[in-house]
């Protein structure tokens, strides 16, 4: 899993009827790309996150219309 600053990190819900969680991520703190990131979430909460496999980077950036 590779990400840049202003990447979207997607995490899937794992149970029926629960959303998935989108973040953006201000800061790619491992080598090359690579976890862990830390993430804001649409309320403004910041956190460090090591994704798992329910989880993809959108490359779009957040700043970008669908």
């Amino acid at each position: 899993m590779h990400a840049s600053k202003g990447d979207r990190l997607v995490v899937h819900g794992r149970v029926v009827g629960k959303q998935d969680h989108v973040v953006e991520i201000v800061e790619v703190l491992g080598p090359n790309g690579t976890p862990p990131f830390r993430v804001r979430s649409e309320n403004g909460h910041e956190t460090i996150m090591s994704p798992g496999p329910d989880a993809v980077v959108d490359h779009r950036k957040s700043t970008d219309q669908v």
